[in-house]
C-alpha cells in the first residue's frame, strides 16, 4: 500500500514526461465495436504484448489527467461522456478522469455494475477527499525514485494494430462530433413543492419528457428508466416504463386539448400519473417487472439453439425495445451532474436531477434529433405541471428558459 505522498511524487514524475505522444494511441481500441476490439486483442497478444496487457487489465481503474481546466457544464458533460480515447481504457470498471482544475468525474463501463453501485462510491470519495485530504496545495512529494516504481508501457504494433488504431480513431471522432449534448435548470419549483402537493418528485419528471416528446413530435414512444434492483442479492436493474395510458392522456390534455380541461382536471390527470408511476416503480424495484425476465428467456432460448416464440418476432416488441427516450437518474451532493448517450440512434440520453427547489436535465441526442428543442419542450412542460400544481391557470406561451 502507497502513501499518499508516494502517489503524488509518482504522478509528478509521470506529468514531467516530455516524451511525444504515442502516434497510434492504443486507448481508442476499446471505444471500437467489441468483436473488432477481440480480434485485434488477440493480435496484440500474438504480436509480443502479453506482459504490457496484463499489467493494463491487472488495474482496478483507469486514472485520466486531462491537460486543460472545464469552460462549462456542456465541456464538463462532453469531457466525462466520453473524453479523448487517447488517454481513457473504456474496458476498465471506470476512469477516474481529473482536468487540470481539480474537476473530477467518473466514466464507467457499464456490464459490471450500475449506476447504485457507482454512486456509493463516488460518496465515498467525495467524502473522505474533503472532511479528511490526505494531500492538500501545500503537500509535499515524497522524496522516492519513481523512475524504479513507475513503468512506461512500450506496445509493439504491428501494420494490422495500426490500421485498426486509425480506423477506431475516425469512428471514434465521428461518433463525438455527431453527438450534441443541451442542459436546462428548472428553477420555479422541485423536490419539497412537489411532496407538499403530494406527487412523486420522479413521475413528474418522467410526465414532463413525455409531454414535451409530444409537443415537439407529436407521438409517443417507447420509453425506458432504470430501476435498482438492489433489495435482491447480486440484484441489477429492470426497467420502469413510463409512458403509460395515464401520461398518454395528460400528456394529450396539456398540449392538445388544453381549452377543454380546468385546472382541477388537470390537477387529477397529473396525480392519476404519479400513482401509476409510483406502482411501476415499486414492481420493478421487487422484480415484479416484463422485461428482464422475457430478456431472460429470449437468451436462454438462443443458448439453446431453440426456436425464438412468435411473441419475439413481433413488431410491437421490437418497438418497446428500440428505446428513443431513455432515463436515468442520480441524486447526491457528490454529483454535480451525470449523463450518458443515446441508446438508439435516433433517441435521446436524458440524464435528470430532482434536487429540494430546482430540477436539471443533461439531455444527448444525435443528429437525427433536436435535443436542445426537446429541452425547451421539458422546460414548457415543467412550467405547466408546476402552475397546475400551484392552483393557477396555464396558456400556452413559452416562459423563459433556465439554460445551464
Amino acid at each position: 500500500m502507497l502513501e499518499p505522498s508516494e502517489i503524488q511524487a509518482h504522478l509528478k514524475y509521470i506529468l514531467s514526461d516530455s516524451s511525444p505522444a504515442p502516434a497510434f494511441p492504443l486507448g481508442y481500441l476499446t471505444s471500437e465495436n467489441r468483436d473488432t476490439w477481440a480480434l485485434l486483442r488477440k493480435n496484440l497478444l500474438d504480436n509480443g504484448n502479453e506482459e504490457a496487457l496484463q499489467k493494463v487489465d491487472s488495474a482496478m481503474f483507469c486514472l485520466s489527467l486531462d491537460d486543460f481546466a472545464i469552460k462549462d457544464f456542456v465541456h464538463l458533460s462532453h469531457t466525462m461522456l466520453h473524453g479523448d480515447a487517447a488517454n481513457r481504457w473504456y474496458d476498465k470498471s471506470f476512469n477516474l478522469i481529473i482536468t487540470k482544475d481539480g474537476t473530477a468525474g467518473i466514466n464507467f463501463e457499464h456490464s459490471w455494475g450500475d449506476g447504485v453501485a457507482v454512486l456509493r462510491f463516488q460518496n465515498e470519495v467525495f467524502k473522505d477527499s474533503t472532511k479528511t485530504p490526505a494531500i492538500s496545495p501545500q503537500s509535499q512529494p515524497a522524496s522516492v525514485d519513481s523512475s524504479r516504481a513507475v513503468q512506461k508501457l512500450d506496445f509493439k504494433l504491428n501494420d494490422a494494430l495500426k490500421a485498426g488504431i486509425t480506423k477506431a480513431k475516425q469512428k471514434f471522432d465521428a461518433t463525438v462530433e455527431s453527438l450534441s449534448v443541451n442542459m436546462i435548470q428548472f428553477q420555479e419549483g422541485g423536490k419539497e413543492l412537489l411532496k407538499q402537493k403530494k406527487v412523486s418528485p420522479d413521475a413528474v419528471a418522467q410526465l414532463a419528457f413525455q409531454m414535451a416528446f409530444l409537443r415537439q413530435y407529436d407521438q409517443t414512444v417507447a420509453t425506458y428508466e432504470s430501476c435498482s434492483t438492489a433489495a435482491f442479492k447480486h440484484g441489477r436493474t429492470e426497467t420502469i416504463r413510463p409512458a403509460s395510458i395515464y401520461t398518454k392522456k395528460c400528456s394529450e390534455a396539456f398540449v392538445k386539448e388544453l381549452s377543454k380541461h380546468s385546472t382541477e382536471e388537470l390537477h387529477n390527470l397529473i396525480v392519476e400519473c404519479s400513482k401509476y408511476h409510483g406502482r411501476l416503480t415499486k414492481e420493478a424495484a421487487m422484480g415484479q417487472g416484463f422485461d428482464r425476465h422475457l430478456f431472460s428467456l429470449r437468451y436462454l432460448a438462443l443458448s439453446k439453439g431453440l426456436p425464438l416464440p412468435d411473441f419475439y418476432q413481433d413488431q410491437a416488441y421490437a418497438r418497446i425495445n428500440h428505446n428513443i427516450i431513455s432515463t436515468s437518474t442520480l441524486v447526491s451532493p457528490a454529483v454535480q451532474l451525470g449523463g450518458f448517450g443515446p441508446v438508439v440512434s435516433d433517441g435521446f440520453g436524458v440524464g435528470y436531477q430532482v434536487q429540494d427547489d430546482w430540477i436539471g436535465c443533461n439531455v444527448s441526442s444525435y443528429p437525427a434529433r433536436n435535443g436542445k428543442e426537446f429541452l425547451q419542450c421539458i422546460y414548457k412542460s415543467l412550467e405547466d405541471i408546476f402552475n397546475v400544481l400551484k392552483g393557477k391557470k396555464i396558456g400556452r406561451k413559452s416562459g423563459h428558459i433556465g439554460w445551464m
